[in-house]
């Protein structure tokens, strides 16, 4: 990247991943103290630039750049984010709902308490919980782990599922009382 081109997400991804997989191998070995105290250093500073850069920024600019997903875990990281972790979680569930609801379901965001984020998770009575390719688990796995993604300061996320109520396979009585009355006498 030293001739200043742009890295796309997918790239970025994969420099993430690929960070993972080397940090993971540094703790691993014995002698790695020195390694990681360095990369605990250079985020030091590296957050130390990002607030300075973000010092006097207008609502627009940290708008912009919490929208970012990239600059927002960055933001987070360094614990700058302008929005507080609720909300981001917030946010989080507001943008799965249009997917859960097109399978069915729905997702209530309740608040957070103590460091746990709660919601109703609502498979859809059979249509998200098993007819959409997932199961309620599932949906409910994936809903933990993207508010999490989102507000890692959280301890936990702690889903209610409920399964939609079908409605009654009986037709009530007064309904049929009702309609025999109203109809005409048949001739004789």
């Amino acid at each position: 990247m030293a001739d200043g081109a742009r890295l796309a997400d997918p790239a970025v991804e994969a420099r993430l991943a690929r960070l993972d997989e080397l940090l993971e191998r540094l703790e691993s070995d014995g002698d790695a103290a020195e390694a990681l105290e360095s990369v605990g250093l250079l985020t030091d500073v590296y957050g130390e630039a990002l607030a300075r850069l973000l010092d006097g920024a207008d609502a627009a600019l940290l708008d912009r750049v919490a929208d970012d997903e990239l600059l927002a875990h960055l933001l987070v990281l360094h614990s700058l984010h302008p929005e507080p972790p609720e909300r981001r979680a917030e946010r989080a569930v507001e943008r799965l709902r249009p997917a859960v609801r097109e399978r069915g379901g729905d997702l209530q965001w309740l608040g957070v308490e103590d460091g746990v984020a709660r919601l109703r998770v609502d498979s859809g009575g059979g249509g998200c919980g098993s007819g959409c390719g997932a199961g309620g688990g599932d949906v409910t796995e994936v809903v933990r782990a993207t508010v999490l993604a989102a507000a890692p300061e959280l301890r936990s996320v702690e889903a209610i599922t409920a399964e939609r109520a079908k409605p009654p396979a009986f037709v009530p009585l007064a309904t049929l009382t009702t309609r025999r009355a109203e109809r005409p006498q048949e001739a004789r």
